[in-house]
């Protein structure tokens, strides 16, 4: 998994001043989105009291992105992708600066939110597969997983520090929040335009069905990224505890709103730490193996936070958790990167895309479901056993995924 040299990591990205204004710009976008979430949640909530409001801001977000995803995917191959990041987060910054001059104004309503997010998340749906589909442009394949690993360290440290930080500036206000977060995405915009790199000559045909849904067609003929990929979504969906975290910290483990916080926080610090590692010592040989060994220590996680009724076991528990999904993330973005050719890869990394967050929506609804049904404890412990299933099926299912070995020979 290392080569000994991570001290020179380090340096070898930072030569490479493309990555640090993408790197900059993506973590800027990331933080202000968190903090207009927390806005928009408490905003929304005070002003219904009602949890259903908090479905339909998500469902709002949700909705453009599975519109969108085949379209989004195909005007990333199509365009300069640095400058639909730049459209998109211009789009961002309007979203935030509406919804702070309706707030100062007093004539923010439910509804407008309902709108301003839905707007939001089509611009969300065009930035994503773009700025994915830019960062193997910004350094040669032996450094993408390091960058891969770095760009991951400081999107979780966003996840980590937005939230936190949006509680803050909501206590203010939220209308000084929405401020704070039109100057992030106004910043981000700025450091994106600083990203310099040569923009090969993509084939532009005409625009037709097959080359719309040519991602996911390419996906299906790659047996080892259509692997990758659905067992990620599987593993999620199955093994995502996310949505129980409040039954467990109030009704199974008896604490206080700071032990929710404390259990929400801890995937987002095992994943930091497992980022700044792979950063400086990246994944060399049997990768496959590490993939399918991250997911099954995810699933063995996830049975242990169920059962374990102490709260520092359940912190441990939920670290180890976001520290193997990472790894499983590393690996599969570098495969999926790197084995799509430059001009298939905004299509293929927007289905990639809707994997991720399909995955992530229908995993929450399944652990709500299940738990409803079975109980709590019974319906995570059931999931992180079923991720323990799909990664030894998955073994089967796809022998090259499990082979591979190099991810700079892919």
């Amino acid at each position: 998994m290392a080569d000994g040299q991570g001290d020179t990591v380090a340096p070898s990205l930072l030569g490479h001043r493309g990555l640090l204004g993408f790197i900059g710009s993506r973590s800027l976008s990331s933080l202000g989105f968190q903090i207009q979430a927390v806005a928009i949640g408490w905003q929304a909530y005070a002003m219904t009291h009602r949890p259903l409001t908090l479905g339909l801001i998500g469902l709002a977000q949700f909705l453009p992105m599975l519109l969108l995803v085949f379209v989004s995917g195909h005007v990333a191959d199509r365009f300069d992708r640095r400058r639909v990041a730049m459209a998109c987060q211009a789009v961002e910054a309007l979203c935030a600066l509406v919804l702070a001059t309706g707030t100062v104004r007093h004539a923010l309503t439910p509804a407008a939110i309902y709108g301003v997010v839905a707007v939001f998340g089509a611009a969300k749906a065009f930035e994503g597969p773009s700025l994915q589909a830019l960062l193997p442009s910004l350094v040669p394949a032996s450094l993408f997983s390091r960058a891969a690993a770095l760009n991951a360290s400081l999107f979780q440290t966003a996840s980590i520090v937005g939230p936190s930080a949006g509680g803050l500036l909501t206590l203010a206000g939220p209308g000084t929040a929405y401020e704070v977060c039109a100057l992030m995405f106004v910043l981000s915009l700025t450091a994106m335009g600083f990203v310099r790199l040569e923009q090969p000559v993509r084939p532009r045909g005409p625009v037709s069905l097959a080359a719309v849904f040519g991602g996911l067609a390419f996906i299906r003929s790659r047996p080892s990224i259509l692997g990758a990929i659905s067992l990620d979504l599987f593993a999620v969906l199955l093994g995502g505890a996310t949505a129980l975290l409040p039954v467990y910290a109030l009704d199974i483990l008896h604490g206080s709103p700071m032990a929710l916080g404390l259990l929400r926080g801890s995937p987002a610090i095992g994943a930091l730490a497992m980022s700044l590692l792979l950063a400086r010592r990246p994944i060399r040989s049997r990768a496959g193996h590490l993939m399918f060994a991250a997911v099954i220590v995810f699933g063995v996680a996830t049975v242990v936070f169920g059962l374990s009724r102490s709260l520092p076991l359940s912190i441990a528990a939920m670290a180890v958790l976001g520290a193997a999904d990472v790894v499983s993330v590393v690996v599969r973005s570098t495969l999926v990167q790197l084995g799509t050719p430059e001009e298939m890869r905004g299509r293929v990394s927007a289905v990639n895309l809707l994997f991720i967050v399909t995955s992530n929506q229908l995993g929450e609804f399944e652990s709500g479901g299940l738990a409803a049904l079975i109980g709590t404890t019974p319906a995570v412990v059931a999931g992180g056993l079923g991720t323990l299933v799909v990664a030894v099926l998955w073994m089967r299912l796809f022998p090259s995924l499990r082979r591979l070995d190099r991810l700079e020979a892919v």
